[in-house]
């Protein structure tokens, strides 16, 4: 697969040396060439390279300055050219991918080539999976709901499935949810709340802003002395259980 690519200097003849360089891979596609971080602004708009050789001084928005502005998922892939060693470290702290010294050792351009294919294989990798799990997650329409019924879970550069009934419970990371499966955790890449919506009420039930858990897998809730509970799973695990969610937990334990 091609990879686009975008290279901004204000010198010409450093542009040149970077696409005389690139003409020797197969897979860079040189889509256009810029002299100043505002033309490379507009130009990243019209041609979302995949991967952008950006000169980090420069006459009015430097390279720098540049990275900071674009979206996330256009800046993942820049690689600094600079005659100045001393800034390596504010490319490094701005996520860039690489960064190369003026003037450009051959060998060294090459790792950077590599680098961007693998970084670039996995982007590309993560984005396959994030289609795959919005497309599979779903049990279909029940109740005008879309209810998961089945997740797919990485392992390595391939994934399984898991079914919804085999999770015990389910912990809030952040951007991530784990899937408690006996003595295994799986990460989807989902918010818990936004998970919360997806899952079957009668089976999932929330028991804290960080927990829930499969009533099934409830062996007892024990009152605590600051109203909250402490809720035991079958296997013997014991979560917190807050106040504000022991109303729902109660009715779906009482429930016939």
């Amino acid at each position: 697969m091609n990879i686009r690519v975008l290279v901004v200097d204000d010198e010409p003849l450093a542009r040149l040396g970077i696409t005389t360089r690139l003409s020797a891979y197969s897979d860079m596609l040189v889509v256009g060439e810029c002299s100043s971080g505002e033309e490379a602004r507009a130009k990243i708009l019209q041609v979302s390279p995949d991967l952008i050789f950006v000169d980090v001084e420069m006459p009015g928005i430097s390279g720098l300055d540049l990275l900071r502005e674009l979206p996330r998922e256009q800046a993942r892939c820049i690689v600094f050219l600079t005659a100045h060693e001393e800034y390596a470290l504010d490319a490094f702290n701005v996520e860039a991918l690489d960064y190369l010294l003026k003037p450009i050792d051959d060998a060294r351009f090459g790792a950077c080539i590599e680098r961007a294919r693998r970084t670039l294989a996995l982007h590309r990798q993560e984005a396959n999976f994030e289609r795959l799990y919005g497309l599979l997650t779903f049990a279909g329409k029940e109740d005008n709901r879309n209810l998961i019924r089945r997740f797919p879970v990485r392992r390595g550069n391939e994934f399984t499935f898991l079914q919804a009934g085999d999770v015990d419970w389910i912990e809030g990371l952040g951007d991530y949810a784990g899937l408690h499966v006996g003595d295994r955790t799986h990460l989807v890449r989902e918010p818990l709340t936004l998970l919360e919506a997806r899952l079957d009420p009668t089976q999932f039930v929330r028991i804290h802003r960080s927990t829930i858990v499969q009533v099934e897998r409830i062996a007892r809730v024990d009152p605590s002395s600051n109203r909250d509970a402490v809720l035991t799973l079958r296997d013997g695990r014991r979560l917190r259980v807050s106040r504000t969610y022991r109303s729902r937990l109660d009715e779906l334990l009482h429930s016939p």
